[in-house]
């Protein structure tokens, strides 16, 4: 069942027994609570009807069956029903356990394995500052061998019909009718891709990646005097953009540390992002929504 946390100016419900992720992150404005995220069946067995779900060991799909790494070929099988590749990893999907709770914290831990070769421990602190939800995920690689990690998060936040998005990035990558990647662009290049000012999302499919991100972005809703600021920590300089429609009430904006399939990518993992962890090595990724109320 969900796990509340509140502060009086914002609270989140969190489901250790789905990834550790979120069904609410809401904040108050007098006697209401206004959703930043979607607001879900907290009692949902789907973790992709969450509003937050946890990247770990990597993000997006993986081709080709599995990854060469180093001289090794490691195979990895699809994890999700329906799902033609092996998605997002294993942690969004594993049952964590509550390691601490304070009056504005709490830490969750998960020993997880798979897709494929990973094996590591993680631990998950979600933290409430004011409006300031504070997201710090850290994996410490078990396998016997050194193995790229990377990940992120991927939040579903509210959208209305005049939501704005502002989030610079210097290239976008294109995807392929399975989601895979399909080229990278300069987005001086692809105007239509450019929100290094406040604009709408366009009215159709977006599913897109994008690097070079300076690590601030901001979502405005005017019609609901509400904003969000979101901020990647380090490793995390890179973003998907995922809402299927313009009558979508959702958008993901999801801060990564890596492309889709950056194990296959030319130029191989490391040049796209992740990090490679010799046994017993700790990656820490690191990201922050703060709700803010018009004046």
């Amino acid at each position: 069942m969900a796990l509340s946390l509140g502060n009086g100016a914002a609270r989140i419900l969190i489901r250790p027994d789905l990834g550790a992720g979120l069904a609410a992150f809401d904040i108050r404005r007098g006697d209401d609570w206004l959703p930043i995220f979607r607001r879900v069946d907290e009692a949902t067995t789907h973790p992709f009807a969450l509003s937050n779900i946890l990247l770990l060991p990597f993000s997006g799909r993986v081709s080709g069956g599995g990854f060469r790494f180093g001289d090794r070929f490691h195979p990895m099988e699809p994890n999700m029903p329906g799902e033609k590749y092996p998605l997002h990893g294993s942690a969004f999907s594993a049952v964590w356990t509550i390691v601490e709770t304070t009056g504005e914290s709490v830490t969750l831990a998960v020993s997880a394995a798979g897709p494929g070769p990973f094996l590591y421990d993680a631990t998950m602190t979600y933290r409430l500052d004011g409006t300031t939800l504070t997201m710090t995920l850290g994996a410490t690689n078990r396998a016997a061998l050194p193995l790229p990690y990377g990940g992120g998060f991927h939040p579903w936040f509210v959208r209305d019909g005049n939501t704005l998005l502002t989030a610079p990035a210097e290239k976008v990558w294109f995807e392929r009718d399975d989601h895979l990647p399909d080229g990278l662009g300069d987005v001086n290049m692809h105007p239509e891709m450019d929100f290094s000012w406040p604009r709408k999302l366009p009215q159709g499919w977006i599913n897109n990646w994008f690097s070079g991100w300076p690590g601030k972005a901001r979502l405005d809703w005017p019609d609901r005097g509400l904003a969000a600021d979101i901020i990647g920590g380090s490793g995390l300089d890179q973003y998907v953009l995922f809402s299927p429609s313009g009558d979508a009430d959702y958008l993901c904006f999801e801060p990564v540390s890596h492309p889709v399939d950056a194990f296959n990518l030319a130029e191989g993992p490391v040049a796209h992002g992740m990090v490679v962890l010799p046994p017993g090595a700790t990656l820490s990724l690191t990201a922050s929504v703060r709700g803010i109320l018009a004046a």
